[in-house]
């Protein structure tokens, strides 16, 4: 399905031909991200990403590089997460070249003019703005801060404004130097293509681009939790957002795929046991789900929704109620067969595009350097039993890892406090 190879300077590269589509994408991903970020330039990651389409050498303007994309159709976007940041280009098959040609000049031959950084400087305090008006987006964030807390892991990707603001040339070349270097890239070719010299035309494309002196190093996240944890952001809403989350752990547990199939089943689709419970036969809430995120080496699962002010408790009062059932009672084996197929059927039809199944195999570099077919995963998912999902369980629903964050137009903790017993 896939090739792998490495050059010589540390670049990595999977390529994933499919001749039965007419696209293909160009996706690089750097190991480098908001978690890399010292005390002081929180954000810094973020706001590179988007200097980079700011104007190169060659295409001096933004305008440069939309034009050279938007003559032949392409789309092409960027992405800052705390352990990575990445880029692709999607095109026709015959488009390859112009793809790969323009991610990598932003990459290797951005000016990052000041004016320009003066620009982008008040998009990308409305970029924060925005995140702050919509509780909903603002919500895991929340979160975050309070799992890791005085941790680069705890800090939200879009920095703080006063960061934004204290941002300089300088200071933005001194973090791309020392983090968007040769080891820590990875490019995948994913679509309709000739493989037989795409391996010699990524190593030209990326001439010059250093590899570190030294491989860098993250500090271990710190788990200091030892009891339920609670925060609550004052804000006037029509609406309390939360999120419900327990810590799980990093990437390449033995337990992936266990977490996997148990979110599913408690907030994975409209079929789900709490979208059921509080939105078919309560309506408490428009929406309700359950999520994961996983780190190198540290993760949770979360339950968010947002309900009226006065439902607040009740709605949180079911969650925890259906938490305690499916740690007491063996999930039915109907119903994990169901939640089964639903996450192999929904990754079947994601990876139909270029773009997703070059995101696919990236991703999954970056995390463990092991790449699974769809089929060896579908094959993880389908050993998954019943035993494994009530043991899990009962691992992370638990007080010690249990953290409650809040939005909504409360100025007092206590009637939280009491429902979680704290």
């Amino acid at each position: 399905m896939y090739q792998k190879t490495t050059l010589r300077n540390g670049i990595r590269i999977i390529k994933v031909p499919n001749g039965n589509i007419e696209t293909v994408t160009v996706m690089a991903i750097f190991t480098a991200g908001s978690r890399d970020e010292a005390a002081g330039t929180e954000g810094m990651a973020h706001f590179l990403e988007h200097m980079f389409f700011k104007g190169t050498d060659k295409r001096p303007r933004a305008a440069d590089i939309n034009k050279d994309l938007d003559r032949v159709g392409a789309s092409s976007n960027a992405f800052t997460g705390k352990e990575y940041t990445g880029f692709w280009a999607k095109t026709e098959k015959k488009d390859l070249p112009l793809a790969l040609d323009v991610i990598s000049d932003i990459l290797l031959h951005s000016r990052f003019d000041s004016r320009e950084l003066e620009n982008e400087k008040g998009a990308g305090i409305e970029g924060s703005n925005m995140y702050e008006d919509a509780p909903m987006r603002d919500i895991p964030a929340v979160l975050e801060n309070m799992l890791y807390a005085g941790q680069s892991l705890g800090h939200d990707p879009l920095g703080t404004k006063e960061n934004v603001r204290g941002f300089t040339r300088g200071n933005l070349l001194r973090f791309y130097r020392k983090h968007y270097t040769a080891d820590r890239l990875v490019v995948a070719v994913s679509g309709n293509f000739h493989d037989g010299r795409i391996d010699q035309a990524i190593a030209r494309a990326f001439t010059g681009l250093a590899r570190a002196g030294r491989p860098l190093k993250r500090r271990r996240c710190a788990e200091r939790q030892t009891g339920t944890q609670l925060t609550v952001k004052y804000k006037k809403t029509d609406q309390t957002n939360f999120s419900l989350g327990f810590r799980t752990f990093g990437e390449g547990h033995p337990d992936e795929y266990v977490l996997a199939v148990l979110d599913t089943i408690l907030g994975g689709g409209s079929s789900s046991r709490l979208y059921e419970l509080v939105r078919e036969q309560r309506g408490l809430a428009y929406y309700i789900y359950t999520y994961t995120e996983t780190f190198q080496d540290a993760g949770y699962l979360a339950v968010q929704s947002g309900v009226g002010n006065d439902k607040c408790e009740q709605a949180l009062g079911l969650v925890l109620a259906e938490l305690r059932r499916i740690k007491e009672e063996a999930v039915p084996a109907e119903e994990i067969e169901r939640a089964k197929s639903c996450i192999k059927g929904r990754m079947a039809i994601g990876l139909e595009s270029s773009s997703a199944m070059a995101n696919f195999v990236t991703m999954q570099e970056i995390a463990t350097g092991e790449v699974l077919t769809p089929a060896e995963k579908f094959a993880k998912i389908n050993a998954v039993t019943a035993e494994q999902l009530q043991r899990l369980a009962r691992e992370i629903f638990t007080p010690e890892r249990l953290n409650l964050a809040v939005i909504g137009p409360f100025r007092s903790k206590k009637n939280f406090e009491k429902l979680l017993n704290i």
